[in-house]
Parts: structure tokens; sequence; C-alpha cells
């Protein structure tokens, strides 16, 4: 598979909610093209899951 596969089939698995295949699938894309759209892709996905804000949680 080629690093663009890799990428539609990490959106794929993204679209589904299946954020540890999707993940995976980005880095593999990364690792075969590091200028793949998977590094945006994936910057995405960590910065939704470091977002943390106490205020939400904590009326």
């Amino acid at each position: 598979m080629t690093a663009e596969d890799y990428y539609k089939l990490g959106n794929e698995y993204r679209r589904k909610g299946d954020w540890k295949h999707a993940i995976d699938n980005y880095l593999e894309a990364i690792a075969l093209d590091p200028e793949s759209p998977a590094v945006e892709a994936k910057q995405m996905l960590d910065d939704m899951f470091a977002f943390y804000c106490k205020d939400m949680y904590n009326p």
C-alpha cells in the first residue's frame, strides 16, 4: 500500500469513530511519506484528544 492508501484508510476509520485504527494508518502513511497530509490529520486527532477544559467538567 502507498502512503495515500493508508491516509485514505485512516480517514475512513476516523469517520467511523475508530480512532485507534485511524491513528495507526496515519502513522503508516507518515512513515512512508513524511510530507503526507496524514501529518496534519494525525495532529488534529492529537489536539482533539489533548483538549481538556476543567470548566466543562466542573461547572
